[in-house]
């Protein structure tokens, strides 16, 4: 069975768990989904999973339950609170702007913050999420316009602006990777830079450069994102995404 390119970034979305362990994982967005009911289904079923509401489940199944999902428990916000504020936590988010150092922005573009060109979701939680909990991106678009020298607002916070803030924003922040449609990166560098982790089949270091709007750490040697294996690619298509929502995210 051949891999399209988006069961390879739901499978790059599923390594981004790999080693948490008993832990939330919570992927927000449709291929972040599947991504992490994929770990849990494969090689991470201590995971905890969320519905999306208030309830841990244990079903791989991430957008239907026709016989009806399994609650293993309730999960009500004030419960989510203490997760967060633990550290037992790996969110997945998506941003609208990142920069070299992982200053995230999905609140508004543009110079001014009181009048900006296009407003978008707001903070949401992300300066919490990046200074208490594990955090990874998915960006489905990877382009200049997302991958920028300097993010318009700062909402989840980079390794240079928690080293600047001190040892309170610095103790837990734990950056992992961001996914792309064309690419995996991390910060796995000495200077906290993000750095080109893999590229996807088909997908050329040259491309994912032209594409990010500054200058990414390369490696002598990069890699081919890891590829499905075929018991994942069942999982995927029979059981966790068998109506191909993946696909209408990341088109063939």
């Amino acid at each position: 069975m051949t891999a399209t390119r988006a069961e390879v970034c739901v499978t790059a979305i599923a390594e981004c768990f790999r080693g948490d362990g008993e832990i939330l994982a919570n992927p927000i967005g449709t291929i972040p989904m599947i991504g992490g009911r994929l770990a849990r289904a494969s090689f991470e079923p201590d995971l905890l999973m969320t519905d999306g509401e208030a309830c841990l489940i244990s079903d791989h199944a991430a957008f239907a339950w026709p016989g009806g999902k399994v609650v293993e428990a309730y999960n009500p916000y004030r419960s989510m609170f203490d997760l967060v504020w633990s550290g037992r936590r790996h969110v997945i988010m998506g941003a609208s702007q990142i920069d070299p150092f992982g200053n995230q922005n999905f609140a508004a573009i543009g110079p001014d913050y009181a009048r900006p060109k296009a407003q978008l979701l707001g903070f949401r939680g992300a300066p919490g999420n990046t200074v208490n909990d594990a955090t990874s991106y998915w960006v489905p678009n990877h382009s200049p316009r997302v991958f920028v020298e300097s993010v318009d607002v700062v909402t989840g916070v980079g390794w240079d602006r928690a080293a600047a803030a001190g040892p309170a924003a610095t103790r837990y922040l734990d950056l992992r990777r961001v996914v792309t449609n064309l690419a995996v990166l991390d910060w796995e560098t000495p200077g906290r830079r993000l750095r080109l982790r893999s590229c996807h089949p088909g997908v050329t270091v040259a491309e994912v450069q032209a594409a990010t709007g500054f200058e990414l750490v390369v490696p002598d040697q990069v890699p081919q994102s890891r590829l499905p294996t075929p018991e994942e690619l069942e999982l995927i298509r029979a059981v966790i995404d068998p109506e191909g929502l993946r696909e209408k995210e990341v088109p063939a």
